[in-house]
């Protein structure tokens, strides 16, 4: 396979060079893993698979711009990774965290000047570039929209919501989901195969439960397993338990909403044991015990209502509560609302009298002069 196009620094002397091949070596097991075809990319068969979006595009005349949009270790970075090497073009990897607008001004004239000089293409691929100000994503739109680079951003964060309007109507959005168990397993089955080890079922299952369909998560809690284990030992469960530390703690904004769409909707199910499940998560994870209590006064308002109007008493019960009482203990109070909540009938009849109320012609009640009406000519 030819060299990644990707710019990389070269080691300046004998021993740095040394340091850069221990490190490809016994670097980070997820970075060793990384697929170098899309033959060896796990999951999103409709843009790697035969046939698929990517594949088509390496043989365009140009690459058009994009943006891969999905959680965490879903392969955006590697997927801008593969599409520039099978392309052959140049690729210039930047960080939205601390690239500035004069890094993209130079980075786009060097790319104007490569296009001149040898007919080379250049797509500049912007991790997080939900993280851009408009100002630096409007220094991107001349560029983009002349074609003198091809754009690939990743976002774990809506682009409608974080992205300016100019800039991504010129881009494709591709939403990576996160990979299946199955997927996941691959992974881990893979890696461990690499080194040289096992992993016993029990294990592998607590790997795909703590990944939550992020493949680097999966290979980070391996590669710690591997190194607590003895020699040729096989991966068990509690030795996986010792690698993920303090357990779970990828919450960032999008596991935020994710995680509390979760927990609405399984209440909304009627199902309280997962209604627990994401709730005890959100906790665990870090979330403000005061944001689920107000989940669930909302939730008894708007999903319960008149069906069981006792719900909004104990959701409004438990609100108070945790001010007064405080985490951890606060957990039992809002496990006991949820699922109460979860197991109560369900009615959206506020939610249709609000919307009702919208198209409902007001007129005085009949104390005030205005019509006698039935409460079945209340739309009158």
């Amino acid at each position: 396979m030819p060299a990644p196009n990707y710019r990389v620094s070269v080691p300046t002397d004998l021993f740095a060079a040394a340091a850069a091949t221990v490190i490809a070596q016994t670097g980070p097991l997820a970075e060793r893993m990384r697929p170098r075809t899309f033959d060896d990319v796990v999951g999103h068969p409709d843009l790697v698979g035969p046939g698929g979006t990517l594949r088509r595009l390496l043989d365009a005349p140009r690459l058009p711009s994009m943006v891969f949009w999905g959680p965490a270790g879903s392969g955006k970075t590697t997927l801008a990774r593969l599409v520039t090497d099978g392309r052959g073009d140049v690729g210039v990897q930047l960080s939205a965290t601390n690239a500035t607008v004069a890094d993209l001004r130079r980075t786009i004239a060097e790319a104007i000047d490569r296009l001149g000089a040898d007919q080379r293409r250049t797509i500049v691929f912007l991790d997080e570039i939900h993280r851009f100000t408009r100002t630096q994503q409007d220094a991107l739109l001349p560029a983009v929209e002349a074609g003198q680079i091809s754009l690939i951003g990743a976002t774990t964060e809506s682009p409608w919501a974080t992205i300016v309007g100019p800039l991504l109507s010129r881009c494709t959005v591709f939403r990576l989901e996160p990979l299946g168990e199955l997927s996941i397993s691959s992974v881990v089955d893979r890696a461990a195969s690499a080194e040289d080890r096992e992993v016993d079922g029990p294990a592998r299952d607590l790997i795909q439960v703590a990944a939550g369909g992020d493949a680097r998560a999966a290979l980070t809690v391996l590669d710690m397993a591997i190194a607590l284990a003895e020699p040729g030992a096989t991966i068990g469960a509690e030795l996986v338990r010792s690698a993920m530390g303090a357990g779970d703690i990828r919450y960032g904004t999008g596991a935020h909403y994710d995680s509390a769409s979760a927990f609405i909707k399984w209440m909304r199910h009627s199902n309280p044991a997962q209604a627990v499940a994401w709730m005890v998560h959100m906790l665990e994870a870090g979330e403000d015990p005061r944001f689920v209590a107000r989940r669930m006064c909302i939730f008894a308002s708007e999903d319960i209502g008149p069906a069981d109007p006792r719900a909004l008493l104990v959701a409004d019960a438990a609100a108070r509560a945790v001010d007064s009482v405080g985490m951890p203990e606060a957990r039992y109070i809002l496990g006991q609302a949820a699922g109460y909540l979860a197991r109560a009938p369900k009615s959206r009849a506020v939610v249709d009298d609000l919307e009702a109320a919208l198209d409902t012609r007001r007129v005085l009640p009949p104390e005030l002069g205005g019509p006698d009406l039935d409460p079945a000519e209340g739309s009158a």
